[in-house]
Parts: C-alpha cells; sequence; structure tokens
C-alpha cells in the first residue's frame, strides 16, 4: 500500500493506526491492536455520527462517547487529537507517561473529550445506561413541542471481555428493559483475550443473548468496511425504542504482518521491527515515527470546527426555549450550575427528643421526602429495596419506558449495575442520583464506587441495616468490615449518623458536597432521638465529630462512637457520672469530615491530654486506633455476627451499658 495512493479516508485510518502502533511502542506499554483494528470505526463515528464541539468539551446536549473497552484508549486519544480537542501530538507521545493527558486508560477530567473513567471492563457498558436514563430523564422533563433540547445519544465502543463481564448482563438487561433507544453500542468481535482466543472460554452467541435482553442487534461482518459500519449506525439512531448493539467483526492488529490476529498484540507493544513493517503496510515510512500527514491534520481539523456549528445551533434553540419556557429552563439552569436553589435548608426535617425512636433509615426517608421538592433532578431508588430502606419519593412516579419524568427508578435486584449506572447520571448537568441497598451489598458494587470516587463525581450511595443490629438475617447479612472498607477508599466522605437529627444533617451534607462520592449508612433498628436542646446540636455533624455530651468537670475519659452505638455510650456517660467518673462523649458521624477540620477543632474535640478513651462501634476495630491512641481501647467486632434477635446479639457481643463501662473502668 503507498500512502499517496490512498484516498484521504483511507490515508486518515490508516493514520491512526500506525499513531497507536508508535505511541505504545514509545511507551513499552499498551495495547495496539484494538486500536489498530478499530481506527475504521472511530473515523466512521467522528467524521458522521458524533456531534461534539472540541471548543467546548462539555455543551450539555453532545453525544456522550464511552470507550467502555478502555485498554484501547490510544484510539480515543488520536481521534480526539485530530478532530481538534486539547490534545496534541506531544500529549500522544507522551502516553501512559506520569501526569500526561493520555493516561493508560481514559480518565474523566484528566483530557477533555472524555465522559467517563473506564477501564475495568463492563463498567463503561454500564455507565453508558446512566448516561441514557439521564438523557431520557432531561427530555421527559425538559423537551416540549418543537423544542427538543435534550435529543443526544449515548455511543461505545464494547469488547469481548465487556460482554464476559457479569455487569454487562445487568446493566442490559435493565437497558432492554427501559427501551434506552439511545443507546448505540458498538461490540468489537476480535474473538481475542489476553489468554489467547476467545474460545477458550467464551462461545456464546452474543446477537441472540441481546435480543433476549430487548435490544436491536445488527451485524457487520468486517471491520474495515466503513459504509457497513455507517450504514449500521444510521439504523441504530432510527431505532429509538430499543438500544443497538453493533457487532463488529475485527481483525486485531490489522496491518501487522506478523500479529494480527494474535493475543500478542492485545496488551502488549509489537515491537520495534514489526511496527517498522507495519509502516511499511500501510505505506508510511518506517524510519519515522508520529507522521501526521498534512492532509490528514487539515481533514480532521474541519470535521471537527462542524462542532461549533452543532452547539450554535443549539444554543439558539435553547435561548428560544427560554423565552417561551422561562420557568423550566431556570430550573434547568440553576440544577445544571451545581448550586443550590435558596432556603432548600428549611425544609430539613427537625426531629425532638420527646419523639418515638426512630431507625435512621425512616428518617432518612422522611427527609429525602422533605426536600425532593427542592431538586427536581433529584432521582433515584434502590435495588429492589425501596421499602427497606425508606428510600421511595412519595408525591413522585416510578421512571419507566412509558415515563420519563419519574423520579423513583427500580434498579431491580442489579446492585453491580446500580453502582454504574448511578456514575453516568452523576457525570450528566442537572441530574443529582442516590441508589440504595444494604450495607453488606456495598460489597456489589465496589467498582463503581471505586471509580465515582477517582473521578470525584457526587452520587449518592444509601446503605441500611448497618449493623449485627438487623438481628435475625444473621452472618451473610450482617456488615463488620464494609464501615473500614469504604472508609479506606480516598475521596469517599461516609457519614453514619446517630439519630434523626444527624440524619437530617447527613442529607444536607451530602447535597452540598462536591470532590467525590457521599456514603450514607442508616440503621433498620429505632433509636431514640437526642434532645438538641440539651445536648450538642446536630449541625456539628459537618465537622465529622463533635461534642455531644460533656462532664461537668475535666473529663477523665472520651467514649466515642458512630451511629446507634452513640446512644450506647450516652446511657454508659450517664452511668459512670453515678460512678464519679467524668466522661466525654463524642459523636463522630464521619471521619472525612472531622480529618477536614483544623488542628485547633480537633484538640478542642480530642484532647491531647486527655489519653483514656473508648470507640465503640459494631464494626471491624481497624482504623479507630489513630483516634483512641495506645493508652485507649476499642469495643468493635472481630468476628462475623450471628443470628438471632439485636437485643441477644448485643449482650453476646458486650454492646451494652454495663460492658461499656467495665471497658472503661479499665482504662482508667
Amino acid at each position: 500500500m503507498d500512502s499517496k495512493n490512498q484516498n484521504i479516508e483511507e490515508l486518515g485510518i490508516n493514520t491512526v493506526r500506525v499513531l497507536s502502533a508508535d505511541a505504545v511502542q514509545k511507551a513499552n506499554s499498551g495495547h495496539p491492536g484494538t486500536a489498530m483494528a478499530l481506527a475504521p470505526v472511530g473515523h466512521v463515528l467522528w467524521k458522521e455520527f458524533l456531534n461534539y464541539n472540541p471548543k467546548n468539551p462539555d455543551w450539555a446536549n453532545r453525544d456522550r462517547f464511552i470507550l467502555s473497552a478502555g485498554h484501547a484508549c490510544i484510539l480515543q486519544y488520536n481521534f480526539l487529537h485530530l478532530v481538534g480537542y486539547d490534545i496534541s501530538l506531544d500529549d500522544i507521545k507522551n502516553f501512559r507517561q506520569l501526569h500526561s493527558k493520555t493516561a493508560g486508560h481514559p480518565e474523566y477530567g484528566l483530557a477533555p473529550g472524555i465522559d467517563v473513567t473506564t477501564g475495568p471492563l463492563g463498567q463503561g457498558f454500564a455507565n453508558g445506561v446512566g448516561f441514557a436514563i439521564a438523557q431520557k430523564h432531561l427530555a421527559g422533563r425538559y423537551n416540549k413541542p418543537g423544542f427538543n433540547v435534550f435529543d443526544y445519544h449515548i455511543y461505545a465502543i464494547c469488547s469481548d471481555g465487556d460482554m464476559m463481564e457479569g455487569v454487562t448482563s445487568e446493566a442490559a438487561s435493565l437497558a432492554g428493559h427501559l427501551e434506552l433507544g439511545n443507546i448505540i453500542y458498538i461490540y468489537d468481535d476480535n474473538k481475542i483475550s489476553i489468554e489467547g482466543s476467545t474460545d477458550i472460554s467464551f462461545n456464546e452467541n452474543v446477537d441472540e443473548r441481546f435480543k433476549a435482553y430487548g435490544w436491536h442487534v445488527q451485524s457487520v461482518d468486517d471491520a474495515n468496511d466503513i459504509n457497513a459500519i455507517s450504514l449500521a449506525l444510521r439504523n441504530a439512531k432510527a431505532e429509538t425504542q430499543k438500544p443497538s448493539l453493533i457487532r463488529v467483526r475485527s481483525l486485531i492488529a490489522y496491518g501487522s504482518p506478523n500479529k494480527s490476529g494474535t493475543a500478542g498484540s492485545h496488551g502488549s507493544p509489537l515491537g520495534a521491527d514489526e511496527v517498522k513493517l507495519v509502516k511499511e503496510f500501510f505505506g508510511f515510512d518506517p524510519e519515522k515515527s508520529f507522521v501526521v500527514p498534512a492532509e490528514v491534520a487539515e481533514y480532521y481539523k474541519k470535521i471537527g470546527e462542524r462542532g461549533i456549528a452543532y452547539e450554535k445551533k443549539w444554543n439558539d434553540l435553547f435561548a428560544a426555549y427560554k423565552e417561551k419556557f422561562p420557568e423550566l429552563a431556570a430550573e434547568y439552569e440553576l440544577a445544571s450550575s451545581g448550586k443550590l436553589p435558596e432556603g432548600w435548608t428549611a425544609k430539613l426535617p427537625v426531629f425532638k427528643g420527646s419523639d418515638p425512636k426512630m431507625a435512621t433509615r425512616q428518617a432518612s426517608g422522611k427527609v429525602l421526602n422533605a426536600i425532593a421538592g427542592s431538586f427536581p433532578g433529584l432521582i433515584g431508588g434502590a435495588a429492589d429495596l425501596a421499602p427497606s430502606t425508606e428510600t421511595n419519593l412519595k408525591e413522585y412516579d416510578s421512571f419507566t419506558s412509558e415515563n420519563r419524568n419519574g423520579r423513583n427508578f427500580h434498579f431491580g435486584i442489579r446492585e453491580h449495575a446500580m453502582g454504574s449506572a448511578l456514575n453516568g447520571m452523576a457525570l450528566t448537568k442537572g441530574v443529582r442520583p442516590f441508589g440504595a441497598t444494604f450495607l453488606m451489598f456495598s460489597e456489589y458494587m465496589r467498582p463503581p464506587i471505586r471509580l465515582a470516587a477517582i473521578m470525584k463525581i457526587n452520587p449518592i450511595f444509601v446503605y441500611t441495616h448497618d449493623s449485627i443490629g438487623l438481628g435475625e438475617d444473621g452472618t451473610t447479612h450482617q456488615p463488620i468490615e464494609q464501615l473500614i472498607s469504604l472508609r479506606s477508599i480516598p475521596n469517599i466522605t461516609l457519614i453514619r449518623p446517630a439519630d434523626a437529627n444527624e440524619t437530617s444533617q447527613a442529607w444536607r451534607v451530602a447535597m452540598e458536597h462536591k470532590g467525590g462520592p457521599i456514603v450514607l449508612v442508616f440503621t433498620r433498628q429505632g433509636l431514640p432521638v437526642i434532645d438538641q436542646e440539651k445536648y450538642g446540636k446536630a449541625e456539628n455533624l459537618e465537622k465529622g465529630a463533635y461534642i455531644l455530651s460533656d462532664s461537668d468537670t475535666t473529663p477523665q475519659v472520651i467514649l466515642m462512637a458512630t451511629g446507634s452505638e452513640v446512644a450506647l455510650i450516652m446511657q454508659a456517660q450517664a452511668k459512670l457520672k453515678e460512678e464519679g467518673i467524668a466522661a466525654r462523649v463524642v459523636s463522630m458521624p464521619s471521619w472525612e469530615l472531622f480529618e477536614k477540620q483544623d488542628a485547633a477543632y480537633k484538640e478542642q474535640v480530642f484532647p491531647k491530654a486527655i489519653k483514656k478513651r473508648l470507640a465503640v462501634e459494631m464494626a471491624s476495630p481497624l482504623g479507630w486506633h489513630k483516634y483512641v491512641t495506645d493508652e485507649g481501647d476499642t469495643l468493635c467486632m472481630t468476628t462475623f455476627g450471628e443470628s438471632a434477635p439485636a437485643e441477644d446479639l448485643y449482650k453476646f457481643f458486650g454492646f451494652t451499658v454495663d460492658n461499656v463501662v467495665a471497658k472503661t473502668k479499665a482504662l482508667l
């Protein structure tokens, strides 16, 4: 093949292939094969189908593109560079290097044009379902006849690995059920994984599987056939009811004489000699690297510049919409700005110390319903547990295939997909998502929780049934290690409130919070409402830890706890006082919020001079040692729980007033 005799489309596609091989070779790390094989798919997408503006990567009605096969990220970086995003050729050369925009997998916020961080396979696929839900919800609320202000599509490239991951199955099932016709996914069927041919582990009929999910399925036999790819994409856009999957058969590392079609081109550089052969195959000078012919650069630049007109047309549409529907436009502008409506905190419930016992999950439900009217973009639900997690918005409908304006979301028993979909929703301006299940089942959501923390986005994860206090369901449902496990994730803010008023304040902090996900942890069992007139104000929850009840004299010991255990140490404090022992009670609902306070405040709550301290939490003791110091102790769980009524479990594991008092005395 001679580059001089190639038409501009062929030359552009082959330029991307060679750039991909060069970048991975220079980095001595990466996945060149998929990028080389799918260059024609990328060309058709960025040239013909994606609506985007490189000068404003975040404009509201752009199409979203997700590289679920995140290992092939050099493909995305190359096209973003060519069409005019702020990614230079030097950035391509700096692929996978320290502080580079072009990381080893696509990272949201690091490079412009990356809509979501992907890498763990299946996550991008499921994120796209969340993006699609958010688009349908925005359209359901704001679109009016003649004003389709939100009509964008969700595109993704997926791999064999994505198809094998369980989260993909959950998300595909959900998308088919909801008839998310705004989804257009391309499945790269190259039949290669790291260990070799996919035949060794994967021989299902993916087409029939997705038809069974309710998807519109097409096949393209050759990834190099750009006309067939274009036709399939047009058909997918025309299908508005079913999500679309286009299976494209590709030859991994197409153009590599010795490594095409082999696992050796999947996760490793081709090798310097093989890269030269690739260049010769495509008509490039084998002695030159990172070459972008001038005509290719100009060709893709003009394609990218069309986005300015796309966005201007939408801006004009929204300006007209704003004149005709000023209240809705103002509502969306406020919600998408990240700012909160004035006066909304006045709607937060305040509970009285004379109120009957209330589980914090029940208090959460009351708070959520009290504030829902102030936040039209607040949408969420549970993994088939809304009655148990108290997350139903009582004045609003359910989001369904018929009613996109509904705000109650039914994820089904799909915790994996729920977490990933929440991330896609959270990345959509104007939407603030929450999702709920039992704390134990946060284990099913670890990948999306971690990715939300990496991206510093703000989904709200609601977890109830937070301790052995849930009782009879036993060891499989009683969380032990989950609190410290979640606390260990950077950028996570976990809040475990002690009563109804702390719960109200926890939701305030959650709605105001930026820079990472919020994890709200609530009880199943009823707890006394702490009298705010007598003790510390629940507003102090925002500081992470505060003196809830102090002694009349200088404290001899500090008792600290979170959640339901705060009521326990309050009772112990009273009994210790009867015995002449002065104890301070610290409610510590959020370690992360406390660590953000200055040294003076930390000294105020935990004076260095008071070395006798006891931490009480029905969970793993890991992490508490930082706060109890060498002369302190913990009353925590070091085993799994048991199946029995909660009161019997408290006695068996020592979460009683008498035992707290005994352990305190032992310290003194």
